[in-house]
């Protein structure tokens, strides 16, 4: 196993073999530009292009590495990708003396992670989040539709999804304003305006393109891979309570749009391969387009805690896997391009929700509560069946290797109360003024 001349624990996230990348910024060095991490540190990839160490790859004079996105790089393509890390992967080496004894340019190219502010590492144009686990569809279809109907016909036949909202995707650590809207209860004669009672997290992942198509050209399934950038730790929170009252006849809509949190880093899809492992079996066989030999999911071990306001410490509240997903993301491009859509470089494709077969491995509130008949204890005496103001999300995920791990770091997002409106007073002169 290949390692760095730069002490790296076992259990960090960012060893050698995965090299996430990232867009920093430093106090000294305010313009923004592409790090990777590796152990505490960040290898600002700017330094390193302006030495020359990436002349002989297809990326020489387009200064990539000093934009403020990874959207010029991700368009680069796979091959260009492969011969980027190669070269990075080599530089780090314990025993490849470049930058280990170049003091004056190791001291120019590292940067502890806590002297950095990370950035929104993409400029994502479109964003869509599909529903690919079948145990999380199937407990949300028995809650709502019992048992006999738990899946929808079309369900195992296609991988269900929606276009989502790219301009509320935040970076982790950014704080979540309580959303407001309409709900009606089950028992009310009309609907009413207020915040969320229902507010929930989800856990998912999800995957960045490279590479687009062609408008009318779709991307078969065997090549899907190809386009596939890196992969972020993705919580789409969720607004339940406005969701149930709107989401007839045409879907989500303000439950799913007020925010999407993602993680920092992205983690090549490259530094995923040795975990590469079959997903579920699918019955019925998909169609054609969708049909593929090679194993397409990961095991990628994910953890969700809670952290309420007065909780000394966060508690687990699930332990799920990657591997639960039914539906690739290789079969996601797929299915999302056979009309002839067109990806670009920065979409995003999130998982859905990712549950397993077990109680604790359930990916949102809405499973681990049962809709609110199960409410979840914590060691402080409280319970939760909804996030409350002040509680904090914390998901984290990694790739368990022998004496190292591949890491996504942490997605994390803190709620706060909903933002005073004056909706009251508004109403109040309304009603005076008719």
């Amino acid at each position: 196993m290949i390692k760095s001349f730069i002490e790296v624990n076992e259990e960090s996230h960012f060893p050698i073999q995965n090299l996430p990348y990232g867009i920093f910024r430093t106090k000294s060095n305010e313009k923004s530009r592409v790090g990777v991490a590796i152990g505490e540190y960040v290898l600002d990839l700017s330094v390193l292009d302006d030495h020359g160490f990436f002349d002989e790859t297809l990326i020489k004079n387009e200064r990539v590495f000093h934009e403020g996105s990874l959207n010029k790089f991700m368009s680069l393509g796979k091959e260009t990708w492969s011969k980027v890390r190669q070269i990075i992967q080599h530089l780090l080496r314990e025993d490849v003396p470049t930058l280990r004894d170049h003091k004056t340019l190791r001291n120019e190219a590292l940067h502890h992670q806590s002297e950095i502010e990370l950035l929104l590492p993409v400029e994502i144009g479109d964003y869509t989040d599909f529903y690919a686990s079948k145990e999380h569809a199937t407990n949300v279809g028995i809650m709502f539709r019992g048992k006999e109907n738990a899946l929808m016909p079309n369900w195992t036949h296609i991988p269900v999804g929606y276009h989502g909202r790219s301009s509320s995707i935040v970076l982790s650590g950014t704080d979540i304003y309580r959303p407001q809207g309409q709900t009606k209860s089950p028992t009310a004669d009309k609907p009413e305006f207020g915040p969320c009672r229902q507010l929930d997290f989800e856990l998912e992942m999800g995957c960045f393109i490279g590479p687009g198509n062609e408008h009318g050209n779709p991307i078969l399934v065997e090549n899907a891979e190809d386009h596939i950038f890196g992969l972020v730790l993705v919580n789409d929170w969720s607004a339940r309570d406005i969701q149930s009252w709107e989401y007839q006849p045409l879907g989500p809509f303000l439950a799913k749009n007020f925010a999407t949190s993602i993680s920092p880093w992205v983690v090549p899809l490259e530094a995923l391969e040795p975990f590469r492992i079959a997903g579920p079996q699918q019955d019925p066989e998909p169609l054609p387009y969708l049909q593929s030999a090679t194993p397409a999911s990961y095991d990628i071990n994910l953890e969700v805690s809670l952290k309420g306001k007065n909780m000394s410490q966060p508690q687990t509240i699930a332990k799920s896997n990657y591997r639960h997903l039914y539906w690739s993301m290789a079969q996601q491009i797929a299915h999302h391009t056979i009309t002839g859509c067109n990806l670009n470089p920065g979409d995003l494709l999130a998982s859905g929700t990712i549950s397993g077969p077990e109680k604790e491995s359930r990916g949102s509130l809405l499973e681990l509560a049962w809709r609110g008949k199960e409410p979840i204890e914590f060691v402080n005496g409280e319970t939760r069946v909804w996030l409350e103001d002040e509680d904090e999300l914390i998901i984290t995920g990694w790739c368990q290797g022998e004496n190292y791990r591949i890491g996504f770091g942490e997605v994390t997002g803190r709620i706060l109360p909903a933002r005073n409106l004056n909706i009251k007073a508004k109403e109040a002169l309304f009603n005076g003024n008719n």
